[in-house]
């Protein structure tokens, strides 16, 4: 007959659901565990359904551009294929990125939500959309919204749009990096890099020409997989917010917030004014008149031999600061002839870890009362001194006041142009036009709809803190009854290696299921002898058995008395800590 660990821990089985202090189990009853929170969790459940998600139904709000992502999308977007133009590059790239509309694949929150996906990793994207006329901000609060959703989230890439200006070439041309933009926005992430770009081209009214004025401090980017919702809104008073997920991030000015700044400054410094050659801008001197003292010794040490320092008493001069390691033992394998004598370690003298000092006592130094140092004259204020020299200020001959830079040029079109390094980057739902309250409308019907479906997706979908006790002592066989018994039976093995009643001892459990297999093995020997032979030896040997089977029970039922006690007193600790 074989007896195993699986023998053991049904042994084991039995004795947990044995014992009265354990309470009466009814076949089929559902139990309900407490843990040290006291709050009661049913021992088995069935996993709690998903949500029913809703179903997506185009709105029907009106906007100069508003996108959705209905079936008949392919009308208004077109994919480019143009070249891109990177200067001092040593190849050629190409728009091959690939787009697609489809439903998200990482954390649904709406059946039949279709946005535009980007499909290629490290790959150029760009795609362009018409809008159905041209879009004129001048006067009036211009609103760009739209969603992100990063469903591999964000290493190193853009997300960001780009609002095309409108033009002739903008109806010519493929779309591509080179296309005059007015606004770009949205998130960018790259490294240490992680901000949401607000850049707006701006027209100089002297030269004609533009400039990207770019917002000093953007706010980060929050990088997560469930969708996030950007909103920018510029006022024609030339004020801005930025909203993420419907809350404010961030505030200001176009005319203070911005770098280069909108307006250039009215005065700059002359170009042909240069600094005479007897310009003294150094404010102090040395003092030329001051000497060095007849007293002042400049070789005097820094540092003296302190002559009134006297050895302690309890200094051992004879001792040395190392010893050989008294513990030190020659190798086996040592060779006196190849390896040479071979000579103990060194270790630190004991006998000086009680006492001030080993070996020959010398005098300690101490810093000088007479040192100073090398002598310098001291600086007294420069009586030549004029200031610090600037060049005289002119008028700029650039200067202008755009009072108005919230007139940004008309706008035609919309872009994503970006290279990231993570596909399924998903955008939907674009609203670009003048209601603030319409574009909240459209989050309303869809963004705040679907983002707490998507935020109860991802929780059920992180790892779970697994809900294991402190230590083996904690465990419970009901709450699992596999995990009780490797952890208890691992706990007696690894305690029995060094000592095997402290084993017994502080796991009773175990070892009164293998006094129990101990105690069926003896049974079973000594019926064997019984019915194999009745010689006087094996008789002998039979009653020696029973003797040490009688002794190994009694230590077994006083460790695991002893045992039993320990766990009690612990359990009582536990639960007057609970309670206070």
């Amino acid at each position: 007959m074989r007896f195993s660990v699986a023998a053991s821990a049904a042994l084991l089985v039995s004795g947990v659901y044995g014992h009265g202090d354990h309470g009466d189990h009814s076949h089929g009853e559902q139990k309900v565990i407490k843990d040290e929170s006291s709050s009661a969790v049913p021992e088995s459940s069935t996993p709690v359904a998903a949500p029913e998600l809703p179903t997506f139904t185009p709105t029907k709000l009106k906007a100069p551009f508003l996108e959705q992502f209905t079936d008949d999308w392919e009308k208004r977007w077109k994919p480019s294929h143009a070249k891109k133009d990177v200067k001092d590059a040593d190849e050629e790239w190409a728009y091959v990125g690939e787009w697609s509309v489809e439903e998200p694949i990482v954390y649904k929150g709406m059946e039949g939500d279709k946005g535009l996906v980007v499909k290629n990793a490290a790959a150029h994207h760009a795609i362009s959309a018409k809008f159905p006329k041209k879009l004129d901000p001048k006067g009036k609060a211009l609103v760009v919204q739209y969603e992100v959703k990063l469903q591999n989230g964000l290493e190193c890439g853009g997300a960001y749009m780009k609002l095309l200006r409108e033009n002739k070439a903008l109806h010519a041309d493929e779309f591509s990096n080179t296309t005059p933009y007015v606004i770009m926005f949205g998130p960018d992430k790259c490294g240490h890099t992680n901000k949401v770009h607000f850049i707006f081209n701006h027209k100089n009214p002297k030269t004609g020409e533009y400039e990207e004025k770019h917002l000093s401090s953007p706010p980060t980017a929050k990088i997560v997989k469930t969708t996030e919702l950007y909103t920018l809104i510029v006022h024609p008073n030339n004020t801005y917010i930025i909203q993420q997920n419907g809350e404010q991030v961030k505030e200001g000015s176009l005319l203070e917030d911005f770098t280069p700044a909108v307006n250039p400054p009215k005065e700059i410094d002359d170009p042909k004014d240069k600094k005479p050659d007897d310009w003294v801008d150094e404010a102090r001197i040395a003092d030329p008149e001051a000497t060095k003292p007849e007293d002042w010794d400049e070789d005097a040490p820094y540092e003296i031999v302190d002559e009134e320092a006297t050895q302690p008493a309890d200094w051992l001069v004879d001792e040395p600061l190392t010893v050989p390691d008294p513990e030190a033992q020659k190798p086996e394998d040592w060779d006196d002839e190849e390896d040479g004598d071979w000579i103990a370690p060194t270790v630190p003298n004991p006998k000086c870890a009680d006492a001030s000092g080993c070996g020959p006592w010398t005098k300690p130094m101490k810093k000088n009362p007479d040192y100073k140092g090398k002598w310098t004259a001291p600086f007294i204020d420069n009586p030549a001194y004029k200031g610090v020299w600037a060049p005289r200020k002119i008028k700029n001959p650039d200067y202008f006041e755009d009072k108005t830079p919230a007139n940004f040029e008309p706008i035609g079109a919309i872009g994503f142009e970006i290279w990231t390094m993570q596909n399924n980057i998903l955008f939907d739902n674009i609203y670009i036009g003048h209601s603030v309250e319409d574009a909240r409308k459209l989050a309303d019907e869809t963004f705040f709809v679907k983002h707490p479906l998507e935020e109860l997706a991802e929780l059920a979908d992180k790892p779970k803190e697994a809900e294991k006790p402190k230590s083996p002592s904690d465990l419970q066989f009901a709450d699992d009854p596999v995990t009780y018994v490797k952890e208890k039976l691992d706990l007696f093995l690894t305690i029995a290696k060094t000592d095997p009643i402290q084993a017994v001892k502080f796991v009773p459990e175990i070892a009164g299921g293998l006094a129990a297999v101990a105690f069926t093995l003896i049974a079973i020997l000594i019926s064997i002898v019984g019915l194999g032979s009745s010689t006087p030896a094996v008789k002998k040997a039979a009653v020696d058995v029973k003797e040490k089977a009688k002794d190994a029970k009694d230590k077994v039922v006083e460790a695991v008395a002893s045992g039993a006690e320990t766990a009690k007193a612990e359990v009582n600790k536990r639960a007057t800590r609970s309670n206070q």
